[in-house]
């Protein structure tokens, strides 16, 4: 099965790549299809959906690309200071976060500011959205990990964890999530915010992402690429997969197995084959690519959407215990109805940002 995709990462040098993958029996091949050099410092975070890129930088920018028309598509101006994270949820928003302590939540339409929050006192460091669109995790240089409603927009659940993490994640299915401090990956369980285990890796975790509900492919600043089980919190896997360190870690499920895309300061991309089975084997190379860049951050762009919302906001929810009751609801919602989050729109008020 021939599939279309796309890799985009971004560097040091300002210069975001993009490369059409090839997949073969045997060997894959990234093309190179497009380079942009919008920004005029270093790039920090990347972020896919099915119709656009968005890049964030230390020149406190956003940038867009729409995919479909293979075209620049302007810049986000709300931030004070360097972007930190970015997310797509689904095809209808994007959060982004930086050291301005901001989490912003756009609109895909009109690329307007829906929710201007100030999340953190320090800066924003990463975040991530629930499969349902119904919750947000932050963490911050403010040693807090919070969780935010996204139906109202309010923080819904503070927890002080003494350390500044730097990297948190939801699992796909929604019922567990992981915090990074320094080399340290805690597992907390959604329906008691508790962690359940803790995992040490050899060096300082630069990226980290879910391979399926219980394994987890973490990197650090060393050139191997380590997989967790979260369940039994111990590792199950280690290889190494560059020369230098590896700086950001992607993946997408395939048929029968998982590919894991990794970027390191070597330059190189590298696709690895990975068959989750209950005993792991070491992923085997499917295909590489040298950008020469000192890369920063990556992204899988897929052209089909895997996340699915539908528009019903759902009920407020403050305690953990509520947030569990809400989640446990079958019905999927939008990120947060615009008319539930945002202010009257009747009500005429200043636009802090939007599309140049």
């Amino acid at each position: 099965m021939a599939a279309v995709l796309g890799l985009v990462a971004g560097s040091y040098e300002q210069i975001i790549f993009g490369y059409r993958v090839k997949t073969a029996e045997k060997e894959w091949t990234a093309e190179a299809d497009f380079t942009h050099h919008t920004h005029t410092a270093s790039i920090s975070a990347v972020a896919a959906s099915q119709r656009f890129v968005a890049t964030g930088s230390k020149d406190e920018t956003i940038q867009l690309y729409d995919m479909k028309k293979r075209t620049e598509h302007g810049a986000l101006l709300h931030h004070d200071g360097t972007i930190t994270c970015l997310q797509f949820y689904g095809e209808s928003h994007l959060l982004s976060g930086g050291e301005d302590g901001l989490m912003c939540v756009w609109s895909t339409k009109k690329w307007e500011c829906l929710k201007s929050i100030k999340a953190h006192k320090g800066h924003v460091t990463s975040l991530s959205v629930h499969p349902s669109g119904k919750l947000a995790l932050s963490v911050g240089t403010d040693k807090t990990l919070r969780t935010w409603n996204l139906i109202n927009g309010r923080s819904a659940f503070i927890k002080n964890i003494k350390q500044n993490a730097h990297i948190v994640r939801w699992s796909p299915d929604g019922d567990r999530y992981v915090a990074v401090i320094n080399d340290k990956v805690d597992i907390y369980k959604l329906e008691t915010a508790s962690v359940t285990g803790t995992v040490t890796n050899t060096k300082r975790i630069s990226s980290l992402k879910f391979l399926n509900n219980s394994i987890l492919a973490v990197a650090g600043d060393d050139e191997s690429v380590r997989l967790c089980d979260v369940d039994k919190a111990e590792w199950v896997c280690e290889f190494k997969a560059h020369e230098t360190r590896v700086k950001a870690v992607d993946s997408f499920s395939m048929e029968d197995y998982c590919v894991l895309v990794t970027a390191s300061n070597d330059g190189f991309i590298k696709m690895w084959k990975i068959h989750l089975k209950e005993k792991l084997e070491s992923p085997t190379l499917l295909g590489e690519v040298n950008t020469s860049a000192r890369l920063t951050c990556l992204a899988v762009w897929t052209p089909s959407s895997e996340q699915q919302t539908d528009e019903k906001p759902a009920s407020e929810a403050t305690t953990s215990k509520e947030l569990t009751q809400v989640l446990g609801k079958k019905r999927r919602v939008q990120i947060a109805a615009e008319e539930v989050i945002l202010e009257d729109e009747s009500k005429p008020k200043k636009k802090k940002s939007g599309k140049q």
